[in-house]
């Protein structure tokens, strides 16, 4: 490993801190975006059950909140309808509000990793330019140093290799955590509509 970064020069260190920067991300969004913790199985279930005939306690609903993104969603929608004046347009607004900001914090990260797919390529192909400008640095009247031609081919080569090695898994990652936040996203619009079904009860009668 040594041996290449030292053959592929200077260049190469950008491509580093891009696939360190790959790793990391791609290692904390595996773990933050595991259904158990986005989508506890059962939690909807339970929740509409508590409240078939009252509403949670404050305690609960800040509990319940603190669980999940799902959690958040349905907190927000419990605290809609214990407001005074209560409105089912309110609902649904507090419902969509949370969703959003849900979604959001699902996405973190993730034009981090886009970046990086789509910035490793350009920097490898820099990499390949300076070599290029190595190799015909190396040609003069006297004849070709061959020391200054391997070295060039190295820079270029290395560093096309790698920006390639660091955007490929950078851009599968990236689109198969799309995927998965676009799935929650749907999951957690059917929650509320449960949710905002459920609450009907719950709002005053015009």
């Amino acid at each position: 490993m040594l041996h290449m970064v030292e053959a592929a020069g200077w260049p190469i260190w950008p491509l580093i801190l891009c696939s360190i920067v790959a790793l990391a991300v791609i290692f904390e969004r595996l773990a933050s975006l595991r259904r158990a913790r986005i989508l506890p199985a059962k939690l909807l279930d339970e929740a509409l059950n508590v409240s078939a005939k009252q509403l949670p306690a404050p305690d609960v609903i800040d509990k319940l909140e603190r669980n999940s993104p799902l959690g958040a969603v349905l907190a927000s929608g419990f605290r809609s309808v214990a407001r005074p004046h209560a409105s089912a347009v309110g609902l649904q607004e507090d419902l969509e509000n949370a969703g959003r900001h849900q979604v959001y914090r699902l996405q973190k990260y993730l034009n981090a990793l886009a970046t990086v797919a789509s910035a490793a390529p350009l920097l490898g192909l820099l990499g390949t330019v300076v070599g290029m400008i190595e190799i015909f640095g190396s040609q003069s009247t006297a004849g070709t140093d061959p020391t200054v031609l391997a070295h060039g081919i190295s820079v270029a080569l290395y560093n096309t290799a790698l920006g390639l090695i660091v955007a490929v898994p950078s851009l599968i990652f990236y689109r198969y955590f799309r995927s998965r936040v676009d799935d929650y996203t749907v999951e957690l619009e059917q929650a509320a509509r449960r949710l905002a079904t459920h609450l009907q009860s719950y709002l005053p009668r015009r």
